[in-house]
């Protein structure tokens, strides 16, 4: 059996797949693409040592800002500790917000290893969607939506096939529960703006300036919400409150996003969280979860 703990940022997911973990003998593994880079620690909301709570964690921290890793290297690496847990008759527990990740890892999508990783910078959205455009006609893919525009293109040319083509399925490969956790959006989003500040306080800035200061442009500095709106105000270019409400803004999107793929790509079972008795929300999953078992 393996658990997922799935839903918008700032819900709760890290500590829910902590304690379950705890009732389930389990192990939690990492489903945030931003996560698995090291350094990338206030900005990602990634767990911290001392939240852990001696459970086993995986995936975090395992590589540098410098270097690239696909969806393709995750879905291998996730399958090795999903069965290595397995085999250890442990349960996997898997906890984030990425929502190709956890598809990837866990269903029978099949993934060319991809050896070209542009990231276009020198080309707009408009750009990008039209080049594809001229490749796969049928691509369905809004505008606005960058890095999935990205990820096309990638695979298109990596591939010589068409994007809308891609090989996907439905069929899972493990007896799996998806856990959404949820609650209002004036909620959430108010949830989602204290984190900002938060992460502001616990020194947010020093992190995003030191990643600045790197010169490092790659992927895993420029996908992660929290470090890119920053830079205008390392330049000189826009104040401080307003880069860091570009990072509450984008948030709220990305939570909106999130919301619509999970709701759209599984089949998930969605528990309104109760943040002021989270006790009550974590029972309340663990009496599904056995009901299932």
């Amino acid at each position: 059996m393996v658990i997922v703990i799935l839903g918008p940022t700032a819900v709760g997911k890290t500590k829910m797949s902590v304690e379950l973990a705890k009732r389930l003998n389990g192990e939690v593994i990492n489903a945030d693409s931003t996560q698995i880079y090291k350094e990338l620690d206030i900005a990602t909301a990634k767990i911290k040592e001392e939240e852990k709570d001696n459970i086993p964690h995986h995936l975090f921290d395992i590589k540098n800002i410098e270097e690239n890793y696909t969806v393709y290297d995750y879905q291998k690496d996730c399958r090795h500790v999903i069965d290595d847990i397995i085999s250890r008759t442990k349960t996997p527990i898997l906890v984030g917000g990425t929502g190709l990740y956890i598809k990837a890892s866990l269903y029978d999508y099949k993934f060319e290893e991809e050896n070209n990783d542009n990231q276009f910078e020198n080309l707009s959205n408009e750009d990008i969607y039209n080049k594809l455009k001229t490749i796969d006609n049928n691509i369905d893919i809004h505008i606005n939506n960058r890095k999935r525009l990205v990820r096309a293109l990638n695979y298109c040319l990596n591939n010589n096939l068409k994007f809308s083509e891609k090989e996907k399925t439905n069929k899972l490969l493990y007896d799996t529960i998806f856990i959404g956790l949820t609650c209002e959006r004036n909620i959430l989003y108010e949830r989602i703006n204290k984190r900002v500040d938060e992460m502001v306080n616990g020194g947010l800035l020093d992190e995003a300036k030191k990643i600045y200061e790197s010169n490092i442009r790659t992927k895993a500095v420029m996908t992660p919400i929290g470090y890119k709106e920053l830079f205008p105000y390392f330049k000189g270019e826009k104040k401080l409150n307003e880069c860091l409400e570009k990072i509450k803004q984008n948030s709220r999107k990305y939570a909106k996003r999130q919301y619509t793929w999970f709701n759209h790509q599984m089949n998930v079972t969605w528990f309104n969280v109760d943040f002021d008795d989270f006790n009550k929300t974590i029972n309340e999953v663990y009496d599904y979860i056995k009901k299932l078992d």
